[in-house]
């Protein structure tokens, strides 16, 4: 198994990817610590996980709350003993997210702070775990809007993962001579609840698909397999990488 003996904590472990990539990586050996927001469906996680054969913990709490995440990272390591690997997962893409121009400011900080801010106090606690473990693997998502432009704007969202690549560069110079390995993965459209919302329409969804060579949308499984490859021992020499799982959209000029 390819995580077998690792202890990995996952947020937005609730749904979709966070999801998938939780049963994944439990799958492959992996003890997971589950962290959402919502408590019932990071319970239902862990159930699924230990139902599988796997092991568990379910923390529900903000990403952005900093507290919230000091007792996540403590409570995991207090139960599995230590912490290897860090998927940071949670993060939000509201409807009201639209361009610079017109957007409010409460929606620019609320995403900010939950796909940024969020992100950098997991790195905060769990980092020094990892380090404290022997060293280990943070991966964060991205997205391929970090690295193009969009006619559809969603600035907020599309700042907040720009800055998630420069801030994973940094990492990855910082603790990679401390054994911790930081990549970013940047997946394009994958089909999940967040996505769906943005579908209010057939057109809203075809305006998006036909930009896809590949000629449909990501799965959640798309983006758990790269995870898990980046979080294995066999990336032991990737490092300060953002890796693309998108389709080709990025690479599509028309």
């Amino acid at each position: 198994m390819r995580l077998e003996n690792k202890v990995v904590l996952i947020t937005g472990a609730g749904s979709g990817m966070g999801r998938e990539v939780a049963l994944l990586f439990a799958k492959e050996g992996a003890r997971v610590v589950l962290n959402d927001l919502v408590p019932e469906t990071v319970e239902e996680t862990a159930q699924m996980v230990t139902q599988a054969g796997g092991a568990a913990i379910a923390i529900a709490g903000n990403v952005a709350d900093e507290a919230d995440v000091e007792k996540t990272v403590k409570a995991g390591v207090e139960k599995f003993g230590k912490l290897d690997t860090l998927y940071n997962n949670a993060g939000i893409m509201p409807n009201e997210d639209e361009s610079v121009t017109t957007m409010k400011p409460d929606v620019w900080r609320r995403v900010l702070d939950v796909n940024l801010n969020g992100l950098a106090l997991c790195c905060k606690y769990g980092i020094p775990q990892i380090i404290k473990a022997g060293g280990g693997a943070v991966v964060n998502v991205a997205s391929f809007v970090a690295l193009v432009g969009c006619s559809v704007p969603q600035d907020a969202y599309t700042a907040s993962k720009g800055a998630v690549i420069a801030l994973t560069q940094s990492l990855a110079v910082q603790f990679g001579p401390k054994g911790v390995r930081s990549n970013a993965i940047c997946p394009g459209p994958i089909i999940t609840p967040l996505m769906e919302t943005l579908f209010a329409t057939e057109a809203a969804k075809m305006l998006r698909l036909n930009r896809i060579p590949m000629g449909r949308f990501g799965q959640p499984h798309d983006v758990a397999y790269a995870a898990l490859f980046l979080a294995s021992d066999e990336a032991s020499w990737i490092n300060g990488a953002s890796l693309v799982v998108d389709g080709g959209i990025t690479v599509n000029y028309f």
